[in-house]
Order: structure tokens, then sequence, then C-alpha cells
């Protein structure tokens, strides 16, 4: 496992918080402390209506906290301004979710290409980089393939791929191996143990324990308050 002891965190949430106003307001995630250091693995584990999918729009900068602060990468990126946010979050955050959300009459290299947009590449590094990232996911043989003729696992492989083109400081995983099969979920969690071990951080929400047992640490979540759990056995 990487050495992640002496490295600034990649996230701080300070008293982070989520309330949905309405005639009845709704704390979604009460005020919340976490910190994630750079290198690391750490699974967000809990229940349908936990708060998990909460967190996961705040982390990933697809939502505001209603109170508190968010360092990414030492950035204060709860006051950033919408533009400021999707520019940063272009660059720093690779997101893996569910459903593999590829195009399918684009190729695989062509599907990692088009998340360069917010990259100031021209067309043949940008080629160069999507079929480097395919690569180091194990696909450098179906850089031609179409989404339809992919096997699941290969699918995910592809998105895992977009996700790492752009070189994020965090690959942010919701449900990553929630529509594979079993032996398709053992290669991605193996993907995930490599990158780590490489030195790529990773937050990856989820409700299967085998995942979060598979992290360096994992932390809970339930009915929007989020506890610290011991050191998950296993990973790199």
């Amino acid at each position: 496992m990487s050495d992640v002891s002496t490295k600034a965190p990649v996230i701080r949430l300070r008293g982070v918080s989520r309330t949905f106003t309405g005639p009845v307001d709704v704390t979604a995630l009460h005020p919340t402390d976490l910190e994630v250091a750079q290198g690391e693995f750490l699974a967000v584990i809990g229940p349908s209506g936990s708060g998990k999918s909460t967190l996961l729009n705040l982390l990933g900068l697809l939502d505001r906290p209603s109170g508190g602060t968010y360092e990414l990468g030492g950035v204060d990126v709860a006051s950033l301004k919408d533009r400021e946010r999707t520019a940063f979050r272009g660059h720093g955050i690779g997101f893996v979710f569910q459903s593999f959300h590829l195009l399918p009459y684009r190729t695989a290299t062509e599907n990692v290409v088009l998340a360069q947009l917010y990259v100031t590449r021209s067309r043949a590094r940008r080629t160069e980089e999507a079929v480097a990232a395919l690569r180091q996911v194990g696909l450098g043989h179906r850089l031609d393939a179409l989404p339809p003729t992919m096997s699941g696992g290969e699918r995910q492989r592809v998105a895992i791929a977009r996700a790492l083109v752009n070189r994020p400081e965090l690959l942010l995983c919701d449900e990553p191996t929630g529509n594979l099969d079993s032996d398709n979920s053992e290669l991605i969690l193996r993907l995930f143990e490599q990158l780590h071990a490489a030195g790529q951080t990773i937050v990856v929400i989820t409700h299967d324990h085998e995942v979060a047992r598979r992290a360096g640490r994992s932390v809970t979540i339930r009915d929007g308050v989020l506890r610290d759990t011991v050191e998950a056995i296993g990973g790199t």
C-alpha cells in the first residue's frame, strides 16, 4: 500500500451538511467531518436512503453543501462559481458509475477521447492518452470495440479508463460493481487495488460489504450520519 501518512489530504470536510428545504425541511447529511489522504482507498458503505447519494453529489461537486467547508486538493470548492466548479470537476475528479454511460455507437477509444473536453490537447494527443488509459485497464486489445459487443466488465473498464484519462486527483465511484456478475466484480476490484497501489486516491460509495472489505479503510453512513468503522481486512 502507498505511504499516505505525510501527505496533505485530497478531501477535507469540516461540518459539511445538506438540508433540502420544503414544507418540512429534510436533513439528508448531518454535519460531517472527513479526511481522505492522497493515495487512500476509502469505501463509504450504507443502505438505500442512508445519505450515500447526497454525499456522492457533494464530493463530486454535483451539489453544494448547506453548511460547512469542503476542500478538494487544498481548494475550498464550496465557494467556487458554477463555471469554476465545472472546470475543477472536469480536471480533478474522475467518475465511475453503476451504469456505464458509454455511447453505444462510439468505439472504446472514442468514448475515452470524449472525456477530454476540458483539456487543451491536440486530437492526436487526446487519442494517444485514450489508448494509454485503455491499456492501463487491460483493454489494449479492444480499442475499436463498440460497447454493445463488450462484456459488462469490459464496459466498466472503459468507464474507468474514461475516468482516469485526465489524471484526476480523485477517482469517485458509485456502486461500480452493481451491474456486474461475481467474476467481473472481482476483476474490477483487482483493478482498483492495482490503481490504489500505484497511488491513485479512490472513494467508492457502496452497499456491498465485499467491496468495502477490499478497501484500505471504510466508513459507514446511516440516516445521514457518517461514522468511522474499523480498518477493512484485505486490500493491497
